[in-house]
């Protein structure tokens, strides 16, 4: 039979007609202002294990439960199969498609003749029924690149989803510990406190000694106590905290290791300093920058997906099967085939199309605006978590030195007013001064570790430790 060599030929030819795309062909930004971009999105291994630079052997397994378990990351993955499957979809959309039918039909008086008045026809049919839109102007080609750009998308905020959740799995650990060690300065506190007010108490009962003295170290001592319930509410809030980003029940986390409870109510340190490579580009560690860019270029494919309705489009129809009538005989006599080429252009509605192509350029400039934007966040937060972190280190170095000088003023003071040559309001002034200097240092230690997880946080993950 040769009508299907000559549909093949008319597909081949129809082939040849999809030429050129409509619309501007996207180009990555090569900078923005004076900020170069040219380095295209990058997902650092590092975003996946670089708290093991901590050695915290508990965040090592909460973080790789959440990578797990944790939901939101869970959708993320899901947005990235689906988004992959619209992409085919519409990748799919340049090709054939077909389907096998079969089908039965009855009518009667099929005509005005009235030779066929009350004639009842049957009829049947079978075969392949096929249809191709011959992407003359891109349109579909557009759709396509549009689709891909949104998968990149999504593969990228899939990534993002992770790096998000260890973070905030890593502050709400370095939460937990902070309560943990304030809690733990506060019972020191306590028991210092309690000597100094057995020193007064010997005095008051030796005569050398007021009620007044003791009566005001018992406020400072009671104080102290009063704190021990919110420093506990905040490990509630962190354990709870946790909890949600594992998909956990409260109540359900584990964190103290009872053989080395000590060691595991530290904040974890690094053992080596942060290294800031000079002239790296870490813009391309950024998702939000990396995403935005994605939308920008889905956007500019949409534009041109609107402006091929400007044009004529042009679908190709056809049957190859076989017809036959009420005895059912599949033959050579009842083969059939048809071609039925069809070109439509929305002439009478060219001013809808030209404000479809209108609405997709305002919708690039606005996916231009935020990638820009972007990029300046990006930027600016990156040097501010350097800054803040630098700061609170230097801050830490001080409140240490200030802890040490209090220690040895309270000791001082303690042994003055023990031997009867010092001031009551000395050692009391020198207590306080040394439980403010102990929780400010606690509470500092962990603002250094919200900021240092803040600095591979901005950088996208993509930072080293020497």
């Amino acid at each position: 039979m040769k009508v299907p060599f000559k549909l093949a030929a008319l597909v081949l030819m129809a082939g040849t007609l999809t030429a050129c795309a409509v619309g501007p062909d996207y180009q990555v930004p090569e900078q923005v202002k004076d900020v170069p971009f040219s380095s295209p999105y990058q997902h650092s291994n590092l975003a996946l294990n670089w708290w093991q630079a901590f050695d915290d052997q508990v965040l090592n397994q909460l973080i790789d439960k959440a990578l797990v378990e944790n939901r939101t990351i869970t959708q993320a993955r899901a947005n990235v199969g689906r988004a992959y499957l619209d992409f085919r979809d519409a990748d799919n959309n340049g090709l054939p498609t077909g389907t096998i039918d079969s089908g039965y039909q009855a009518y009667e008086n099929s005509t005005l003749d009235p030779s066929d008045d009350d004639i009842v026809t049957r009829g049947y049919s079978t075969g392949i029924s096929l249809s191709w839109d011959i992407d003359l102007f891109g349109k579909i080609q557009r759709a396509s690149e549009a689709a891909q750009a949104n998968l990149q998308q999504a593969d990228i905020l899939w990534h993002d989803a992770q790096l998000q959740i260890i973070s905030q799995v890593a502050i709400s650990y370095g939460d937990y510990r902070g309560a943990q060690l304030r809690l733990k300065v506060a019972q020191e506190n306590l028991s210092n406190l309690e000597q100094s007010r057995a020193i007064v108490l010997a005095r008051l009962d030796a005569g050398m000694a007021s009620e007044l003295e003791l009566a005001r170290m018992d406020a400072q001592l009671y104080e102290v106590k009063a704190n021990i319930p919110a420093y506990e509410s905040q490990l509630q809030t962190a354990d709870a905290a946790l909890s949600s980003l594992l998909a956990q029940r409260p109540g359900q986390l584990a964190l103290d290791d009872s053989k080395n409870s000590l060691h595991l109510k530290q904040l974890p340190q690094l053992q080596k300093p942060v290294a800031i490579v000079q002239g790296e580009n870490y813009l391309r560690y950024r998702a939000d920058v990396a995403s935005s860019e994605r939308a920008l270029a889905a956007s500019t494919a949409q534009i041109g997906v609107a402006t091929a309705d400007l044009y004529p489009s042009l679908s190709i129809g056809g049957f190859l099967g076989f017809l036959s009538g009420s005895g059912l005989s599949l033959n050579s006599s009842s083969q059939s085939w048809s071609v039925a080429p069809t070109l439509s252009w929305k002439a009478a509605d060219l001013g809808s199309v030209r404000a479809r192509i209108n609405s997709a350029k305002a919708s690039s400039r606005m996916a231009l605006a935020d990638f820009e934007q972007s990029v300046f966040t990006a930027l600016n937060e990156m040097s501010l978590s350097l800054k803040n972190y630098n700061l609170s280190r230097q801050q830490e170095i001080m409140i240490a030195h200030q802890r040490e000088a209090s220690h040895k003023a309270v000791r001082i003071a303690r042994q003055r007013y023990n031997a009867g040559s010092g001031e009551f309001l000395d050692l009391l002034d020198a207590e306080r001064e040394l439980l403010r200097s102990r929780d400010q240092q606690a509470q500092l230690e962990q603002q250094t570790f919200t900021r240092l997880v803040g600095i591979y946080k901005t950088f996208g993950g993509g930072i080293n430790v020497l």
